[in-house]
């Protein structure tokens, strides 16, 4: 990407930041009552209520690490299940119409439906949190790990087939390789929804450390406006940073395998 590029990729979100940021404060202080502005402080009340204020600080960061383990456990699970979950049914066209049907029923389910339900099964602890975080993200990894499986060009295929190679061989030599872009465009996805799904079990599961959750759930009671939205920022940050993280590590393999592209044709003619 040329200096420009970068540049623009910088300052186009930065504007738009400032932007949000002034008309948030214009609508704070003008187009709202005295009385009513509890409803939208300022954005330098969020900061100094929400962030600068020690207690609340200590308060929130805890919370928000709380949570942030269980997204991470569940997000790390929901990787491991899924991408085999892909895997195996791209092996075998009966596994697929076997178990891909009670994927995409998985989607469906409404999770608020059945969270209460699950700290029946499970209790209301740590394990809990991380299944509500698996069946958030669990389908996007699944279709995307199948997708990228069966994208491979048959003629690849077959010319692997031509040296002998096992169904194994080519699984793991041609066909993971190839899935790679798809399976990571899954895990950005699903680390969102992940973060999603451990909020959701903190707002719910209301034993163990309060996390980030049930924090949000504690100051929507108090009315304490500043304190809400620095909640919903922290835990929208995280979700950034994990979903930038996947970005980077699928440019990073594009680069690595275009690389090893410009190598071997290099080799091939010479």
């Amino acid at each position: 990407m040329s200096r420009a590029g970068m540049v623009s990729r910088l300052v186009a979100p930065l504007l738009v930041f400032v932007g949000v940021l002034g008309f948030w404060q214009f609508a704070s202080t003008t187009l709202l009552e005295p009385g009513e502005r509890f409803l939208l402080p300022p954005p330098m009340e969020v900061l100094r209520l929400g962030l600068f204020d020690p207690a609340a600080r200590e308060q929130l960061l805890a919370g928000l690490w709380s949570t942030t383990v269980v997204a991470l456990v569940g997000l790390a699970v929901s990787m491991v299940v899924g991408v085999s979950l892909g895997l195996l049914m791209s092996q075998a066209r009966w596994v697929e119409i076997s178990i891909y049907p009670y994927a995409v029923l998985l989607q469906t389910i409404p999770i608020l439906a059945v969270v209460s339900q699950l700290g029946y099964w499970f209790g209301y602890d740590f394990t809990s949190r991380v299944t509500v975080c698996v069946l958030v993200s669990l389908f996007p990894i699944i279709t995307s790990t199948l997708f990228g499986v069966k994208s491979v060009e048959p003629g690849l295929h077959d010319l692997l087939a031509l040296y002998r190679a096992g169904r194994w061989q080519r699984l793991l030599r041609l066909q993971v390789p190839a899935a790679l872009p798809a399976m990571i465009n899954g895990f950005k996805i699903s680390a969102g929804l992940s973060m999603v799904g451990a909020i959701i079990a903190d707002f719910f599961f209301r034993q163990g450390e309060p996390g980030i959750g049930r924090l949000i759930d504690v100051y929507r009671q108090q009315l304490s406006t500043e304190r809400l939205l620095t909640a919903l920022f922290l835990s929208s940050l995280v979700g950034l940073v994990l979903f930038w993280s996947f970005d980077l590590l699928g440019t990073w393999v594009q680069r690595r395998r275009h690389a090893q592209r410009t190598t071997r044709t290099a080799v091939s003619a010479s």
